[in-house]
Parts: structure tokens; C-alpha cells; sequence
């Protein structure tokens, strides 16, 4: 080998190295960077040397795809957990002590006391005491499930918001990849921004991709509405501000196809858009149902009748036209009795009432049935406790047994929202185990592993000593020539 060819064999070791140690020190500057994709610079080696021929990045398709329908699933679980929980701790939390079902039992209860003695004035007065408390129950929680939908419909428009930002910037990404690559541009940043907003996209829309020529991407929802080509689609929505049982959400509309809400406690969602959709529209609706069932069945199981005209009781309600309701009737609309079911004034004594009407039958004024005026009159007492035991029947619409006993429905509402929580607790922890392992899986062929860029960064110093050692025996035949030359 001659001297020159020995010195440009250094020179493309000092060339090599040189953009080596440049990878692997950007590789570990971004060792916590989650967003990062390792690079590696490839080597070859022809009649002129070994050589950089190029700096690749560690892209695994098929891993990322599989990380995008995981983490979508997860955010959506969670999503949908996030808002039975709230449920939940609208009905008291783990015990739902303050739930229509737990103030059910304890009415029950004071009716039966005082039932058991009904000349006693402090048992009336707590009979009646114990109903407001029902019906406040009833009251807060109508109200409850309403002010969810209300949060879940201003979530949902915050993140119609941020989704048409991420997909602008994708737009802008996606151009720079397609630029890079058309032009043999370095893609590396540009892919790099390129999935990291693909990740902020499906934990929000489920999202599955096509790549095309230039790396040019389009992206569709899991049902196939286009929601990235070439340009993004638009995604629209018109947020609801206020929410009372019965007011229907509006849909979310992508590239014109309305997006589908998800189901079951194992949720169909795919991104927390359909869980949100699930929440609000399928979710707190049915409970919301279930409530009214209840406020329903009280008015009625309390209303009072001569034989020919029947009017509420214990308990009342009022309309939409804030007039007084009438006792309802099987068929009758009752959408929101549960927000405005209260105990009769005719019983409450702050309010002028009197509380052993509720033993005597006279609340409503048109039936009388302590027609001698007995203070030990319970027959009236024992009816209603039985009639609280008694089959009754309910719409299917609430999701529950359409017969059954006003108490054990009360009890079959509660269970059935802790049964939802409870089974969609249980799918989020598989969910995000899924997610965990493939983020894993990712990580572990495209992120930075710390040990080994050390050690190729000690194998690359290696190399640059030994081509100083070389260039240094290069130096010294150089100094004998001259000196020979002298």
C-alpha cells in the first residue's frame, strides 16, 4: 500500500467515525425522548475503503400500528371509566350511601316506625323528614348525571379542537416527509414528528394508516371515514351547553359521517371521542331513565284516589310547564321527574303542613280515610310499606327488570351501575397491560438503548485510536523520506 492510499484510509476512518460518533451522541441525547427514533449510520466497504453510506432509522411499521389500536383502545377505556367513577362518586362513592336506593331503605324504614305507633308525632314528622331526604337524593342525582353529560359534551368539543390542530400539524409533517424523501433528503425529524402526533391522534380517534408513494400518508377512522388525505378532513361539532333529562347531544361529524358512540363496559370505542359519545348519550341516558323510573313509581305508589280521581300524595312533581303534575300514568311521558320530584307541602311542617295527613290519607284533600279521627290508625302506614314491597311494573327503556318491586329496583339501578363500573374497571387494567407491552415492544426496536450506544461509542473511539496510530506511522516514513531526501 502506498503512503497515499494509507493516508485517505485514514481519512475516511476520521470521515466515518466522525459521523458515527455524531448518531450515536444525538442517540443518546435523546435516551428519555419517547418521540425518538434511533438512527444508525450503515457502513460499507468497497475498493476505496469503508465508507458511511447512509444514516437509517429504526422504523418497525408494524409495531407502531399495533401500538396506535392499543393505545386507542386504552384512552378510550379509560375514558369511559373515568365517567362511571364520576357516577359514582355522585351516588356517595364505594358504599353509594347517598344514592336513591340507600335513602329508599332508610324512608322504608321510619315508615314502618312509625306505622308501629302512629299517634307519635316525632315518628310522623320523621316519616316525612326521611322522604324529603329521598327526594333530594333523586333531586341531586338527576341533576348529577345531567352536569356529566354537560362536561363530557365541552370535553368532547375541546377535543374536536385539539384533533383539527394535530391534524394540521400533521398535514405539515406529512408534506415535509414527502418533500425529504422525493428530493433523498435525510425523513428522520420529519418521520419522528410524524408519529408522535399519529400517537396524540389515536389516543383522541382511533386511527388506521395507508403509506404511499413518498411516504405520503393517509389516515381513516376504524370504520373507514377518511380523516387524513392529502389535506385533513374536517371534523365538526356543535357543543351543547346546558343539559336536562331528555336533551339530545349532537353528533360529531368526520369528512360528513357521524362518528358512532361505543358500547358495552368493554367498550367498541376506539379513542375517548366514542367513549365520550358512550357516556353522554347511552350511559348517564339509561341511568338517567332509571331515576325517573323510581320518582315515577313513588308518586304513583303514594297518590291518592277516591275510586274515580286520582291525585299525588306524599309525593309530588311538576312539569315542564312548572304547573303541579298529575299522578302519571303508565304511558305517560315522565322525563325528568327525578330532578323535580319533591315531598308534598301538605306534610311538611315548616311549610304550614301536617305530617300525620300522611297516616290519615288527606294530603291530596280529596280522600279521607281516619274517617273517626283514630290517632292509632295504621291501616293506611301498613299499605304503603307493603305497597313499596309490592311487583310493579317498569319500563324496558331503563335497561332493567321491567317487573319487579319499587325497593329491589331501586337496589337493581345501583348494582347495575357498579356492575358497569366494576366490569369496565376490570377491561382497563387489560387495556392498558396491552398498551404497556406495546409500547414495550416499540421502545425496545426503535428507542435508544443506553448501554449499547456506549459501547459502539467506545468501539467507535477504538477505531479513531487506531487511525491515529496509523497516521502517526504515516508521519514518521513521511520525516524519513525527507530526511533521506537531505
Amino acid at each position: 500500500m502506498s503512503l497515499t492510499s494509507a493516508l485517505n484510509s485514514v481519512q475516511n476512518i476520521f470521515n466515518n467515525t466522525g459521523q458515527q460518533s455524531s448518531v450515536v451522541s444525538t442517540n443518546i441525547a435523546n435516551v428519555g425522548n419517547s418521540n425518538y427514533v434511533r438512527r444508525e449510520a450503515s457502513i460499507t466497504t468497497s475498493l476505496s475503503g469503508a465508507q458511511v453510506v447512509s444514516i437509517s432509522r429504526a422504523q418497525e411499521t408494524a409495531l407502531l400500528a399495533q401500538y396506535l389500536q392499543s393505545n386507542a383502545k386504552d384512552s378510550a377505556q379509560q375514558t369511559l371509566v373515568t365517567g362511571l367513577e364520576s357516577l359514582q362518586s355522585l351516588m356517595g362513592g364505594n358504599d353509594y350511601e347517598t344514592s336513591p336506593s340507600t335513602y329508599l331503605a332508610a324512608f322504608q324504614e321510619a315508615l314502618q316506625t312509625y306505622a308501629t305507633s302512629p299517634s307519635n308525632t316525632t315518628a310522623a314528622q320523621s316519616a316525612v323528614t326521611a322522604a324529603q331526604d329521598l327526594a333530594n337524593s333523586l333531586n341531586t342525582a338527576s341533576d348529577g348525571v345531567q352536569s356529566m353529560r354537560a362536561e363530557a359534551d365541552a370535553e368532547i368539543a375541546t377535543q374536536i379542537s385539539s384533533l383539527n390542530t394535530l391534524l394540521s400539524q400533521f398535514e405539515a409533517a406529512n408534506n415535509a416527509v414527502r418533500l425529504a424523501t422525493s428530493t433523498g433528503d435525510d425523513t428522520s425529524s420529519a418521520l419522528d414528528e410524524w408519529e408522535k402526533l399519529l400517537k396524540q391522534i389515536s389516543s383522541i380517534v382511533g386511527v388506521t394508516s395507508v403509506v404511499r408513494d413518498n411516504n405520503d400518508m393517509a389516515l381513516y377512522t376504524p370504520d373507514g371515514t377518511v380523516l387524513f388525505e392529502t389535506i385533513p378532513r374536517t371534523v365538526t361539532f356543535a357543543s351543547t351547553a346546558t343539559y336536562v333529562a331528555g336533551t339530545e347531544g349532537n353528533a360529531i361529524y368526520i369528512d360528513g359521517v357521524a362518528l358512532d358512540a361505543g358500547e358495552g363496559s368493554t367498550t367498541s370505542a376506539s379513542g375517548s371521542l366514542q367513549a365520550l359519545l358512550q357516556l353522554r348519550d347511552e350511559i348517564a341516558p339509561t341511568f338517567q331513565d332509571q331515576l325517573d323510573q323510581i320518582g315515577k313509581a313513588l308518586v304513583q305508589v303514594f297518590s291518592e284516589t277516591d275510586g274515580s280521581t286520582s291525585a299525588p300524595g306524599l309525593f309530588t312533581w311538576t312539569t315542564a310547564s312548572e304547573t303541579t303534575g298529575e299522578t302519571p300514568s303508565d304511558t305517560d311521558d315522565i322525563t325528568g321527574i327525578a330532578s323535580t320530584i319533591s315531598v308534598n307541602p301538605a306534610v311538611v311542617t315548616s311549610e304550614g303542613g301536617d305530617a300525620t295527613k300522611l297516616r290519615d290519607g288527606t294530603i291530596s284533600g280529596i280522600t279521607n280515610l281516619n274517617t273517626s279521627g283514630d290517632n292509632g290508625f295504621s291501616d293506611n302506614l301498613d299499605a304503603l310499606y307493603q305497597a313499596l314491597t309490592e311487583q310493579r311494573s317498569f319500563s324496558a327503556d331503563a335497561g332493567l327488570a321491567t317487573t319487579q318491586s319499587l325497593t329491589d329496583y331501586a337496589s337493581a339501578s345501583i348494582g347495575w351501575l357498579e356492575q358497569y363500573r366494576s366490569d369496565a374497571t376490570s377491561a382497563s387494567e387489560t387495556t392498558a397491560a396491552a398498551l404497556s407491552r406495546s409500547d414495550e415492544d416499540f421502545s425496545n426496536e426503535t428507542g435508544v438503548n443506553l448501554d449499547e450506544e456506549l459501547t459502539l461509542l467506545l468501539d467507535i473511539e477504538q477505531s479513531y485510536k487506531a487511525a491515529t496510530k496509523i497516521l502517526n506511522v504515516i508521519d514518521e516514513m513521511f520525516q524519513s523520506l525527507l530526511d533521506i531526501a537531505s
